[in-house]
């Protein structure tokens, strides 16, 4: 009997299982798919409450640690969510099956189409394929070089190119986590791209033309207006306040100019770190409608803000809202992995636009960042980042205060603030003194979409504030 193989036992809620000492999944895993599997055929339905750990311990004969496990890594999946003094619920957001490849409708047979085609893989017989086999690739000697190291069970990665529209699981997930914001999303509506400046570069290609009017933060975020310079467009700054755009300023600026895109960042705004509010929010979305515009948000810091922040996109439906994502603040800016949220037809131009001048985003990527979601690593990542800035933004604003630099509203929940500087003081020529220094600062001028004179000021990083190099240097340079 010694030298047979021991079995445990795992209670499933009533049903008993036996797994071997020697089984390729883990314990973690069997509960999940235990439980998804009783929410998949509606023996739990949505918004039904879970049992508690100690109840879940109990049930299924394992640990506290298991269960806490298995239940983060079902919040991650989107599968539950986690309501802080009550437990555990089935998500009214579930994410949704595969999404079916409809037949394939020929409207023009041109290097879109065909280009579309090789993405799609819709045809069986793939003659006209311009590119060599995934198992040529993938399952060569240089695939386990490519390949991140897969859980047991784990389907490899995404063959070829893949879908345009970028890895399907990872947008089933995003559009759970849109869901999350009260933005309603269908994966199809989402389109991963290689960050937020991607996004931003792709969305200034397809809907701005040379000489157009392009309405801006002012003072905003200086690689979009570079790319706007870049396309010929005319920038014309709205005045950011410590609430967000004044909806004036962008009313009036919208009728005189005649301009059809307004590029803001509504939440953790960079360079001033400051939030819009609800009554604001509306208020632009008002003028929106009545000027025609369609307003490109980003919001990069999502992740480690609260889901009931108010969002353009939640408000509109994305309607004109042009929603932008990314990965990189909140993860890595190695990872360049981002997204689009917008209506179809928006989604639909932007993907072929892709595919002409980007052929894709990276499937590799993608595949490590969904599994990063969906294992329970990444939110466990987002409560100790959330912890981090929370703390750094306390130290940077009790440095500030004796520097006697006064900070621009109350911002919170991302890694900027921005500070005004005596009028004496020109931001450009102290940023190159600190050069000389080693020291980087970033001058508010260059956050100025207008080239026109502003009072002087400077965007700092929460997380180096508390350098007492910086301070040394500001305390020698705020003196006439």
């Amino acid at each position: 009997m010694h030298n047979l193989r021991k079995v445990r036992t795992i209670r499933n809620m009533g049903t008993v299982h036996h797994i071997g000492r020697g089984a390729t999944r883990s314990r973690v895993e069997t509960i999940v798919d235990t439980i998804v599997a009783r929410i998949e055929r509606g023996a739990i339905r949505p918004g039904e409450r879970l049992p508690s750990i100690r109840g879940a311990s109990e049930q299924f004969g394992a640990s506290k640690n298991t269960i806490v496990d298995a239940y983060d890594r079902l919040v991650a999946s989107g599968q539950i969510e986690s309501k802080p003094g009550s437990g555990f619920y089935v998500s009214m957001h579930r994410p949704k099956r595969a999404e079916t490849i409809e037949p394939a409708k020929i409207e023009a047979v041109d290097s879109v189409w065909l280009l579309r085609e090789q993405l799609e893989k819709r045809y069986e017989v793939r003659v006209g394929d311009g590119r060599p086999p995934a198992a040529w690739m993938e399952g060569s000697e240089v695939g386990p070089y490519l390949r991140p190291v897969n859980r047991p069970g784990q389907r490899n990665l995404p063959e070829s190119y893949g879908s345009p529209y970028g890895l399907l699981p990872l947008r089933q997930r995003i559009a759970g986590l849109l869901a999350e914001r009260s933005i309603g999303a269908e994966p199809t509506q989402v389109l991963l791209t290689q960050g937020a400046n991607d996004a931003l570069d792709m969305i200034v290609r397809q809907y701005v033309e040379p000489g157009d009017p392009v309405l801006v933060d002012s003072p905003g975020y200086y690689p979009l207006f570079g790319k706007l310079r870049l396309a010929k467009a005319r920038l014309i700054g709205v005045r950011r306040t410590a609430d967000g755009p004044d909806p004036d300023d962008l009313a009036a600026k919208a009728a005189s100019s005649g301009a059809r895109m307004f590029f803001t960042q509504s939440l953790a705004h960079n360079p001033t770190g400051c939030s819009i509010t609800l009554p604001v929010a509306y208020r632009l979305l008002r003028t929106a409608t009545e000027h025609n515009l369609r307003i490109v948000d980003s919001d990069p810091f999502a992740d480690v803000l609260p889901n009931t922040s108010p969002r353009l996109a939640a408000l509109d439906q994305l309607d004109r809202v042009i929603y932008v994502g990314t990965f990189a603040k909140t993860l890595s800016a190695s990872l360049r992995s981002g997204y689009i949220a917008a209506n179809a037809d928006t989604v639909a131009r932007l993907a072929d636009l892709k595919m002409i001048t980007r052929a894709n985003s990276s499937g590799y990527i993608e595949q490590i960042i969904y599994d990063l979601i969906t294992s329970g690593r990444y939110r466990g990542h987002l409560k100790r980042l959330t912890g981090r800035i929370e703390a750094a933004t306390r130290q940077a604003n009790d440095t500030l205060s004796r520097l006697g630099l006064p900070v621009f509203g109350q911002p919170r929940g991302g890694f900027y603030m921005w500070c005004e500087l005596p009028g004496h003081i020109d931001d450009t020529q102290l940023s190159r003194i600190a050069a000389e220094r080693s020291i980087l600062l970033a001058p508010g001028s260059a956050f100025n979409p207008d080239a026109m004179p502003a009072r002087p000021a400077m965007r700092v990083n929460i997380a180096h504030v508390g350098d007492p190099r910086f301070a040394s240097f500001m305390a020698e340079h705020q003196t006439p």
